[in-house]
């Protein structure tokens, strides 16, 4: 601002000097009237007697600056709004990457617990509003689902802004239920983007290990963020429910695929894990990566528990879903959500959710 007043001043400094010399009456910049001085022909401005004294003409003291001081006076304005606007070019520029780089983003996990009929007022059709709610209202800006089969996915992707990556786990497409990386476009963007399964043969759809239900997947993503151009590492996955030798496997295989991919990147790892936090699973996870409730800023909020089993009454006591970063994430706040819609929670499964900055 004040670069921009100095600027206009002497903007109004050289249309003074520029004025034509015939009859008309001029004013200084300053906005008063102009005379010419009897001694020397050249036009003077009587408000700047304090600045020079002269004896006057007979009509009282008037105060002259010739017209050569009033060039110096406008170079030196000019040369003084140069300086002032590079310093504040200056200071925005070295503030810039301090503001980019604490730019938060919201991160998420959600189980959206799969549509079956046979869950009755908790089918998909009747929730899938309220979970789409959640999320706008909460304003996730990344979020890693579990269990979502097509029509859901689809569903979840027709909410304006937001775009996905992620393949079914039956056949490496469409089929089957997918760990589906949401994310706002406006936001982020997808550099590279893969899936493997937690299996013996991580590379084609398949069961691994003492897994017996299904094909367990994990999806991952090297996203940019458009706000800032930091680029960051994400996965979400959903480790088998019932083979402990499964679960603790998938532990290392997926570390070891975080290691491979991510390289130095930030890293964001995100899912249900279906573990407690004393188990072997995720003491693996641990050693490795921080685990965004232990780690947050602010203390966490809501209850420790995730698992609800769409039991209104449920004493929220398991937490088997997380969010797990590297030591290049901050993580300010953590929170378990319960809300809820005509007293029913969206999924079986609390949205974990965490505030996040890269370093």
């Amino acid at each position: 601002m004040i670069a921009k007043r100095l600027s206009n001043l002497f903007v109004a400094g050289q249309d003074f000097l520029e004025q034509p010399r015939g009859g008309r009456r001029l004013h200084s910049p300053l906005g008063d009237p102009l005379r010419p001085a009897a001694a020397t022909g050249r036009w003077e401005s009587a408000v700047l007697l304090r600045m020079k004294f002269v004896k006057g003409t007979g009509d009282g003291p008037s105060g002259v600056i010739p017209i050569n001081v009033g060039s110096l006076i406008c170079a030196a304005m000019h040369r003084i709004a140069r300086i002032v606007c590079c310093g504040l070019f200056m200071l925005a520029t070295a503030a810039a990457p301090h503001a980019i780089a604490g730019a938060p983003l919201n991160v998420a996990t959600y189980n959206l617990r799969l549509n079956l009929a046979s869950d009755g007022l908790n089918a998909w059709p009747a929730r899938k509003a309220a979970v789409m709610a959640l999320i706008r209202y909460h304003e996730f800006d990344l979020l890693a689902t579990q269990e979502g089969l097509p029509e859901q996915i689809d569903d979840l992707a027709a909410m304006p802004g937001f775009a996905y990556v992620g393949v079914g786990r039956d056949d490496g497409k469409r089929a089957g239920e997918h760990a589906a990386i949401f994310y706002r476009k406006a936001r982020l963007a997808v550099e590279q983007q893969g899936d493997f399964w937690l299996s013996e043969t991580p590379d084609k759809p398949s069961k691994g290990w003492d897994g017996r239900c299904c094909n367990r997947l994990a999806t991952w993503a090297v996203m940019k963020d458009l706000q800032t151009g930091g680029r960051f590492f994400v996965l979400s996955v959903h480790f088998d429910h019932e083979g402990q030798v499964a679960r603790r496997e998938s532990a290392k295989l997926v570390l070891q695929r975080i290691k491979a991919l991510a390289g130095s990147l930030p890293i964001v790892c995100m899912g249900d894990f279906n573990a407690t936090p004393e188990s072997e699973p995720i003491g693996i996870m641990s050693a490795a990566l921080r685990d965004s409730f232990k780690v947050s800023e602010a203390p966490s909020y809501g209850p420790e528990g995730t698992f609800n089993g769409f039991k209104p009454d449920a004493l929220l006591k398991d937490r088997i879903d997380y969010i797990f970063t590297n030591q290049r994430v901050r993580v300010q706040k953590y929170a378990a959500l319960t809300d809820r819609y005509d007293a029913r929670f969206p999924s079986d499964h609390l949205p974990v959710v965490a505030r996040i900055v890269m370093e």
